[in-house]
Parts: C-alpha cells; sequence; structure tokens
C-alpha cells in the first residue's frame, strides 16, 4: 500500500508539471510600440537576482532607439539611492512586436514578452517562455483592483505560478533627487 501511495504521490507532482511543459506561452497578437514607449511602474514580479538590491519604486522607461531597437532604462530604489541598468530590445520579427530580446550587457540577451496587455495600454504582462520570468506593469504607481485582477488573469492563464509574484513598493518619489 505504501509503494502505491508514494507513485501516486510522485505522478501528482510530475503530471502536472509535464502538462504546463507541454503548453507553449504565446504572446499578445500586437503590440504598438510607439503607444508601449515611455515610463511602466512595476506592481509585481518574481523575485529575480538582478533585482536583489531594489526595496521599492520600480520603473522601465521604453524609448525608440538606432536602427528599429528599443532603449531600455530599468530604474529601482535601494537601500543606498537609486540603482540603474541601460539595455537595448530588439523586436523578433514574426510576432507583431509582442516579442522581444532585451540586453542589458553584450553578447547576452533574454526572452521579453508582452503577454497580456490591457487594450488602452494602462497595464502590461511580460515574461518569459520558460515562466521563469514575470513582471506586472502599470502606467501609474498603483493599479486600480479590476485593472490588476485582469493582468493577474492574463498570467493565470497561461500558468504562471502567482504564488510567486512580489508586489513592489511604490511611494510617490519616484525620482531621484537633483
Amino acid at each position: 500500500m505504501k509503494t502505491s501511495t508514494l507513485i501516486t504521490a510522485i505522478l501528482a507532482g510530475i503530471v502536472p508539471a509535464l502538462v504546463l511543459a507541454q503548453t507553449p506561452v504565446v504572446s499578445v497578437p500586437m503590440v504598438d510600440l510607439a503607444r508601449y514607449s515611455g515610463k511602466w511602474f512595476e506592481i509585481a514580479s518574481f523575485p529575480m537576482f538582478f533585482q536583489r538590491k531594489c526595496i521599492a519604486d520600480a520603473t522601465a522607461d521604453y524609448g525608440p532607439g538606432p536602427n528599429g531597437a528599443v532603449t531600455v532604462l530599468n530604474r529601482c530604489r535601494t537601500d543606498s539611492g537609486f540603482d540603474e541598468a541601460n539595455g537595448s530590445a530588439t523586436v523578433v520579427e514574426g510576432f507583431g512586436n509582442s516579442r522581444l530580446k532585451v540586453s542589458f550587457f553584450w553578447p547576452f540577451k533574454g526572452d521579453y514578452w508582452v503577454l497580456g496587455l490591457d487594450p488602452d495600454y494602462r497595464w502590461a504582462v511580460v515574461g518569459s517562455p520558460n515562466r521563469k520570468y514575470l513582471w506586472v506593469l502599470s502606467r501609474t504607481p498603483q493599479l486600480p483592483a479590476p485593472l490588476l485582477t485582469a493582468a493577474l488573469a492574463s498570467a493565470q492563464a497561461q500558468s504562471f505560478d502567482l504564488t510567486q509574484l512580489r508586489y513592489t513598493v511604490q511611494t510617490a518619489a519616484t525620482e531621484p533627487a537633483q
């Protein structure tokens, strides 16, 4: 009896993982990069190594770059001030600008897929096809509950484990003192 219980427990853990692995993540059909450009506030994210010093006020600024690239400026508040990282993203052809490759230092690039996007560009959900990365972004420092629910639903529909989400503190002072 103990062997069958053990086998059942093992399969209960493996089968959902196999199903998840077989269900591909998809990006939204189209992103208007001109509308997407500008400042986004991080509402929540999966904890990431490169954000380990961030304590609040994480933002991302996107804009047009040379040769059709997208400029990326990520910032966050740390215990000692602000940290920022400049990068560049290139569009992956054939996906309506919804999939990009982002690099903060050459030659390394990471997947940046827009998985959910409000029709009015008030929120975006960005992640990776392996489900290791996820960010919920908003045009405002706080995302009203109905919009947050819609954003989270877009991630949950693609089997992202939302129990990993860490909510980001946003304060009124998101710019460093001049």
